[in-house]
């Protein structure tokens, strides 16, 4: 499978375009946003599990980053409730298991340097909010890696970011409120892809906008 693999392109989903499909796991279903190959596949996903589901045991050939969105996402190692970020390196295991909460996770995988091993489970809703050089932003700092940069960011009202760090690449997902990029709004939800060399101009909503944002990871090729 091939879904939004030409990474010299923009992409993006939004949630009038969701299309929930079943996975291996009963219970569990998947919105893919990019994807490389088939079962074991290069990633970039929204899975849901409904209450008491789980998922198979199995190994990150590639890593996994998640970052939990609704509900508590739990396995043999702990459980995690909305706003925890985690990153399982390449070479690590685990057998999801979720309780009656259910959850609702944003995950990507097969995307992990090699040399990127460090393993995070950071509580990133209990995090306070950092004030940012650029006016009317704070931000959390989740995970940096070479020239990869992974933040949760808050951006005020009728902020405009245009920001040259992400011309090396620029992912997103809406957590709450509006993303404005000129006369196009991107609702909670929504997934933007910006390709190597891109620089968008973007802005907040009229009731400001909270992204998980992901920067220098795309490479010129």
């Amino acid at each position: 499978m091939r879904l939004n693999a030409d990474f010299s392109r923009f992409a993006c989903v939004t949630p009038k375009a969701y299309q929930w499909v079943a996975s291996p796991s009963a219970g569990v279903e998947r919105m893919m946003l990019d994807r490389i190959g088939d079962e074991v596949a290069r990633a970039t996903s929204l899975v849901r599990y409904a209450p008491n589901s789980r998922f198979e045991a199995h190994t990150h050939g590639g890593g996994e980053e998640i970052l939990v969105l609704e509900g508590v996402f739990g396995d043999e190692h702990g459980r995690y409730p909305a706003g925890s970020y985690l990153r399982n390196p390449i070479g690590t295991a685990h057998a999801p298991c979720i309780g009656e909460e259910g959850a609702l996770i944003l995950v990507k995988l097969h995307q992990f340097e090699h040399s990127d091993i460090r393993h995070v489970a950071l509580p990133a809703h209990r995090l306070p909010w950092q004030p940012d050089r650029r006016q009317g932003i704070r931000y959390k700092a989740l995970h940096a890696h070479g020239q990869e940069r992974v933040s949760i960011e808050r951006w005020d009202t009728g902020v405009t970011v245009d920001d040259p760090s992400s011309s090396k690449g620029l992912e997103l997902l809406v957590l709450e409120g509006t993303l404005m990029e000129g006369d196009t709004a991107y609702p909670a939800g929504s997934w933007c892809r910006y390709p190597f060399g891109a620089q968008p101009a973007l802005a907040a909503g009229s009731e400001g906008v909270t992204l998980y944002l992901k920067r220098g990871h795309l490479s010129a090729a």
